[in-house]
């Protein structure tokens, strides 16, 4: 593979660190008092899933989410930050790629009949997939540096 500046193992790494800035980016924005005080990010997600199109999702935020809207929120906040601390520190890196695409796919899925945003899910999730199957955590991470997944 011939590139210019970085080696093709280095290009994977500045997209594996893009995508975990892009997490740190989601989670830092998001209005933390509002999600754990006041329950805005689980009521907003209540309101989409009690109209989705498919009864699926809405029984699965009914069994799932809507009983304990608290610890819910906490694990959407707090995911999209280990996502981005793993991505950008490459440490677990194979467990956050894979973690992350699930992560946007249920954003994908919650969304479907919206696809405001769904360009942002749509492009991680295929960076996901690309950092993890191209190993991207062989260069410029934790994971290299102590000899995980090797």
């Amino acid at each position: 593979m011939r590139t210019i500046w970085l080696d093709g193992a280095q290009w994977l790494a500045v997209l594996r660190i893009g995508l975990g800035l892009w997490w740190l980016e989601s989670w830092r924005h998001k209005d933390k008092e509002g999600w754990f005080r006041r329950g805005t990010g689980i009521a907003w997600a209540a309101d989409v899933a009690g109209k989705h199109r498919w009864p699926v999702v809405r029984t699965g935020f009914e069994k799932i989410v809507a009983p304990r809207p608290k610890t819910m929120a906490y694990v959407v906040v707090y995911a999209e930050l280990a996502l981005g601390l793993g991505l950008v520190s490459g440490f677990l890196t194979p467990v956050a790629l894979v973690a992350g695409l699930l992560l946007n796919l249920l954003y994908l899925v919650l969304m479907i009949h919206d696809w405001a945003e769904q360009g942002q899910n749509a492009m991680m999730a295929l960076i996901s997939l690309v950092a993890l199957f191209a190993m991207s955590w062989q260069t410029w991470s934790l994971d290299d540096a102590i000899g995980l997944f090797l």
